[in-house]
């Protein structure tokens, strides 16, 4: 019987030059994986691959040289070991974090715990063509979230507490952006150079600053045969119901307008920014 090939590349079984064999991507949500699952993996790629794996660039594992008549063996030997397979094609793929405010200090936001979410209400979605979530802690940005088409910063937007504050001026010299100043004994925040990097609240001897955690959105990103950073139309979002509601009219927006096999960023491109950010302005206006 010929094989399903687009079946199969949904499912996450990719073709490999070598005749009937695949690479099989497997469902890594957040880069978190246990160590049960390691070892369940570890078993498969010894058993039925090559006796080892590849790390992909978006925090997923991919198991080659699956031979096409074991794949039934191996979806199966893999859900005892509780691992998923991943996505390939049109649709969305497995959404990457950083590990966020659980682990890392400069963490805003928990970047796994909105992974697992957005995973949930997104993953394996079919759409014109493939869609990528990155959610990132902090300014430092370590998972590049405006290379995808809809990346998540972690920030915080801060309010000065005069009556904590003993204007020591460290708030002043962290602040990286050159948003805070000192005069007087009292602090000025210019919210036109905050980038809502949380220095200044973290660093603060005696919690003199008023936090606001909340998310960085931005659209359109790409990094592959075309390069391009994705744009913040929306301003720093404080609630995850508005966060999903945002990207939810984002996600539609690319539905109804991109042609198939156009990303998201020409699309936005060719039916015009403006388009998109009435949309996502009245999705953030609930």
């Amino acid at each position: 019987m010929a094989a399903d090939y687009a079946a199969l590349k949904k499912g996450g079984f990719m073709r490999q030059k070598q005749k009937n064999c695949f690479s099989m991507r497997l469902k890594v949500v957040g880069g978190q994986v246990t160590a049960k699952q390691l070892a369940t993996v570890a078993e498969i790629a010894d058993k039925y691959g090559h006796g080892y794996v590849h790390l992909t660039s978006r925090q997923g594992i991919e198991i080659p040289f699956i031979q096409l008549d074991d794949i039934d063996a191996v979806k199966a030997e893999l859900a005892k070991g509780d691992v998923e397979s991943g996505t390939c094609g049109p649709r969305v793929r497995t959404v990457t974090a950083c590990q966020g405010s659980a682990i890392c200090p400069s963490g805003c936001i928990d970047t796994t715990a909105l992974a697992e979410k957005i995973s949930g209400h997104y993953f394996g979605r079919e759409l014109p063509h493939k869609f990528k979530f990155g959610v990132t802690g902090c300014q430092n940005n370590c998972l590049k979230a405006e290379e995808n088409d809809i990346g998540v910063k972690g920030g915080i937007k801060v309010t000065w507490n005069a009556e904590a504050c003993i204007t020591c001026g460290l708030c002043e010299k962290v602040c990286r952006s050159h948003a805070i100043s000192i005069s007087d004994g009292r602090i000025s925040i210019d919210n036109t150079k905050c980038n809502f990097c949380g220095r200044c609240a973290k660093s603060c001897p005696t919690d003199a600053y008023v936090q606001n955690n909340g998310y960085i959105v931005s659209f359109g990103g790409t990094f592959g045969n075309d390069i391009y950073k994705g744009e913040e139309i929306v301003p720093i979002i404080h609630d995850e119901e508005t966060l999903f509601r945002v990207m939810d009219a984002a996600v539609a927006f690319f539905a109804e307008h991109a042609n198939k096999g156009e990303r998201f960023r020409k699309t936005i491109e060719r039916v015009g920014i403006e388009a998109l950010k009435a949309r996502l302005e009245e999705a953030y206006n609930g």
